[in-house]
């Protein structure tokens, strides 16, 4: 995937007149932050834009742009609360109406996509726009695997990638995340995650997703590895959900689909699901004990049942996957055990899950049809997580 975009011929649609548009530009590569604004000068007139980024050569390289220095965050993988208040804060400042936040690596946007975003907070037909990647059938797992099908059945909303590092926001949309980042900054936790797209549902306010092609995805610090990712991120949503219990337990319909789901198949798996499968035999031997303070015996029988299944034919059940972390989710509400401990014996059965989705889409089913089946599992037994959530005593057995 190339890491940067080359300005298409045809220019892209172009931005609303009179729109007054804030740019928040991850620190990059030179080449990557060209990109994005040869993209904004051939649908934005220069006064209407306003560049915010810590590359300090920009401001020379462009001198029809307004480019102005914005303070870096000692995360550069993620937008973090600190983001979000530096930049609403920006906007009010400058008088920006809307504001479009791209992280690292966001160069290998398409121009179409970026303007997409924009044009949906300065014409007023969204407070969040949010990215649709189209990203490897093996990239962002954890995102399949937990972040979306907890949003969707949750909070009946659709955005495939609930956590984008790319999105745009409308004033009084930024204006609610600096709030809520305002809090974490009082604790000290500037770097502490957002989950906009709940925000903005609890708020009332509209949400629309849109195409944004492929993307190069930055990658975490050497020593932050998938354990200690997958412990913050699902943190941070478990956080979240009990924060926003009262909002979630009211039914809602999930809208419509707006993009078909893409057929595409890998034809083989590309990863070494043996070692994931030996993690998670070696795990149900020695975090049993664990397990059975989280999960009730039903699911304990199909984990062992599972634990004996060749590898070749290895696959966790969407059913089963559902309810695993939905009684995780109770688990950490009820503060079952330490959470720190309770997010790590989750990972073992990730990684189950894991080995089980790249042998479907080896099989020749597309990943994003398993994932939408996995998401359709947890919409279905949210009345389970409801119940349990109300009378945690009454599913002892």
């Amino acid at each position: 995937m190339a890491t940067t975009n080359p300005v298409s011929e045809t220019a892209p649609t172009s931005l609303r007149s009179g729109a007054s548009l804030l740019v928040v530009a991850a620190a990059m590569p030179p080449q990557q932050l060209e990109s994005i604004l040869a993209c904004l000068t051939l649908s934005l007139p220069a006064d209407e834009v306003l560049i915010a980024t810590p590359n300090g050569f920009a401001a020379e390289a462009h001198p029809s742009l307004r480019v102005v220095n914005f303070p870096t965050t000692n995360i550069a993988w993620r937008i973090t609360a600190a983001d979000f208040i530096n930049a609403y804060q920006l906007a009010q400042k400058n008088d920006a109406r809307g504001i479009v936040m791209l992280g690292p690596e966001s160069g290998s946007l398409n121009s179409q996509g970026l303007c997409d975003l924009a044009n949906a907070v300065l014409g007023g037909s969204a407070d969040l726009a949010m990215p649709l990647y189209d990203l490897p059938p093996h990239a962002a797992l954890v995102n399949s695997a937990i972040l979306y099908p907890l949003t969707r059945a949750l909070f009946a909303c659709r955005m495939r990638f609930p956590l984008g590092i790319d999105l745009g926001l409308s004033l009084r949309m930024a204006e609610r995340l600096a709030g809520v980042a305002q809090r974490f900054s009082t604790l000290n936790q500037e770097d502490a995650l957002l989950w906009p797209v709940s925000e903005a549902l609890v708020a009332g306010y509209t949400v629309d997703e849109f195409a944004v092609g492929p993307r190069d995805l930055p990658q975490p610090p050497a020593e932050l590895n998938i354990n200690a990712i997958l412990a913050l991120v699902t943190g941070s949503l478990f956080a979240d959900i009990e924060a926003k219990a009262a909002f979630w337990q009211r039914p809602r319909r999930l809208p419509p689909a707006r993009y078909p789901i893409p057929e595409v198949a890998l034809a083989d798996g590309t990863s070494d699901i043996v070692s994931m499968i030996d993690a998670f035999r070696l795990a149900y031997t020695n975090l049993l004990e664990i397990w059975s303070l989280v999960l009730p015996p039903n699911t304990l029988l199909g984990l062992k049942r599972l634990s004996l299944v060749d590898a070749a034919a290895f696959r966790m059940p969407e059913n089963l996957w559902a309810r695993i972390v939905y009684d995780f989710l109770i688990a950490y509400r009820l503060r079952t055990i330490n959470r720190g401990h309770l997010l790590g014996a989750l990972i073992p059965l990730y990684l189950a899950w894991v080995a089980g989705h790249i042998n479907i889409t080896a099989s020749g089913t597309s990943s994003e049809r398993h994932i939408e089946a996995v998401a359709a599992a947890f919409e279905a037994d949210k009345p389970y997580l409801v119940a349990r959530w109300r009378w945690p005593d009454r599913f002892n057995s």
